[in-house]
């Protein structure tokens, strides 16, 4: 008896990109009854097996007691997790015949994934958006994944979702059943602009001067490092950056869900990503857990934090290595991670805001031991990470007035608006994705030209500070945001030397 074959497509994830995945199956009628699977499959994937049979008995189905081989192609990349156990059940019982011969064009149509429970409940799975995306760019009509995941994976547009909740109604949907609506597409939009900022500026007593930096980081996706004593509100001020950022557009939105959603990382049931997200890792934190890495490579916390804020608190606390680490993905918005199978790249355009008290005391002492113990708790972080923060800020304490005083000062919602209007001049001048931070000095020399006046202040604060070429580009690059606030068409005097001032780390004492 010839064997029985069967075919059913679903996806490897690879870093957080999808890669399609064909699943065969073949069962011959001679030999001793048993299940092989092959083509790179690691210890979950091969787990599968029992998972499988038993899911498929508790079901109500019979299990095909023959010689079964499985094959997972391509067979030279390597295939990780619990997510084949749906497409394999699958296969089975097409191959055993439980599901008709006329299911094959659906089958064909769609891409399944799915984590199977002994009792044949679908558990979730990590990466659905990106199969979602993989389904769209392989012109697929649809995607079946576990329920828990049908609201990520309808994020993506152009894409019938099903959602199912065991292997039973999976079994019927291929098998032409009309009880199964796909999921209603995401209105990304209505979300997105109801998104609100978790924490308004109002509430926030005093502090306008790092109030004030922190607009212009915002306009210029500026990293900024915050430095002051403890309960001085410099925690609270991070977390309320977020709000200042402009909306996300849905692309954006995706491509955040998109990374959490491979991280595992999204809510359960939960759809897109709206607000801009805010990561704040202990600084306890290895240097995997921060920039990425592992046996099998994951994002790290600068790649959950892309298009949002990564806020270091304490930040001389964290190992060296770990912050070390963070130069290169601060600079190029990247992490690449290596191995020897080969190497994936994961987003991280992160807006990084850093916090750290002038002494391991938490507050400043008076007299020449106080300036040697702030000198030495400066001295953990490394000059090469210091250049790459654009601005250092003093965030003092709060005087007594102030915190008992009414409440002033201007609300998140006022400070977006000057930030908008400022990325909008940006963009007009040097392309919507290309903010001020992200400027070439070539780029500088013709989008932020200065005046004979502004070009000595610089030259002298360069000579005075010792300021590095890396240094001269950020104060100019500074200035050029500052200049979009005012809404002046190049840097001026005060805006060059506003800037200056934010090099507080470049400075003796």
């Amino acid at each position: 008896m010839p064997p029985v074959a069967s075919r059913v497509h679903s996806f490897v994830l690879q870093g957080i990109d999808a890669l399609p995945c064909e699943i065969e199956v073949d069962l011959c009628s001679g030999g001793l009854h048993g299940m092989a699977i092959v083509g790179l499959p690691d210890a979950a994937v091969r787990e599968s097996a029992e998972r499988v049979r038993t899911a498929i008995l508790a079901s109500g189905y019979r299990f095909p007691w023959q010689r079964i081989t499985i094959s997972l192609a391509p067979s030279d990349l390597r295939k990780e997790g619990p997510v084949f156990d749906l497409p394999i059940a699958v296969a089975l019982l097409h191959a055993a015949g439980v599901i008709g011969e006329g299911a094959e064009p659906r089958m064909r149509e769609v891409l399944l994934a799915g984590e199977l429970a002994l009792d044949g409940r679908l558990r979730p799975i990590r990466g659905s958006v990106s199969m979602a995306l993989l389904a769209r760019r392989e012109r697929r009509r649809g995607a079946v994944v576990p329920l828990a995941n049908g609201a990520e994976a309808a994020a993506v547009e152009g894409v019938e979702v099903h959602a199912m909740g065991t292997l039973s109604e999976v079994v019927a949907l291929l098998n032409g059943s009309d009880a199964f609506e796909p999921v209603p597409t995401i209105e990304a939009e209505a979300l997105l602009r109801s998104a609100v900022a978790a924490i308004d500026f109002a509430e926030i007593r005093g502090q306008e001067a790092a109030k004030r930096a922190l607009t212009i980081a915002a306009a210029g996706a500026h990293n900024i490092l915050l430095i002051g004593p403890a309960g001085a509100g410099k925690t609270m001020m991070a977390r309320a950056l977020p709000g200042l950022l402009p909306p996300m557009s849905r692309e954006e939105a995706l491509e955040v869900t998109r990374i959490h959603s491979c991280a595992g990382c999204l809510e359960g049931g939960g759809s897109l990503v709206v607000r801009r997200p805010v990561r704040s890792p202990h600084h306890t934190a290895s240097t995997a857990a921060i920039v990425g890495g592992g046996r099998v490579p994951r994002p790290g916390e600068v790649s959950l934090a892309h298009r949002g804020v990564l806020f270091l608190d304490e930040l001389p606390e964290f190992a060296r290595p770990v912050l070390e680490g963070l130069r290169e993905p601060l600079e190029d918005g990247v992490v690449t991670i290596a191995r020897a199978h080969g190497s994936v790249r994961f987003p991280a355009e992160v807006l990084l805001v850093a916090a750290m008290n002038p002494t391991q005391r938490g507050n400043r002492r008076a007299g020449a031991a106080g300036a040697r113990e702030q000198e030495r708790y400066l001295s953990r972080l490394s000059g090469p990470l210091v250049d790459r923060v654009d601005l250092h800020v003093e965030v003092p304490a709060v005087p007594f007035e102030q915190l008992a005083g009414a409440r002033q000062g201007a609300t998140t919602e006022a400070l977006r608006e000057r930030v908008v209007a400022a990325r909008r001049c940006a963009a007009a001048r040097q392309g919507a994705d290309r903010p001020n931070s992200a400027l070439r000095s070539r780029e500088l020399d013709e989008f932020a030209a200065i005046d004979a006046a502004s070009r000595s202040l610089l030259g002298e604060a360069m000579q005075q500070f010792g300021l590095s070429a890396r240094a001269y580009d950020k104060i100019r690059r500074v200035a050029r945001t500052i200049a979009d606030l005012d809404g002046s068409a190049s840097p001026r005097l005060e805006h060059v030397a506003e800037a200056v001032s934010y090099r507080l780390l470049d400075r003796e004492g």
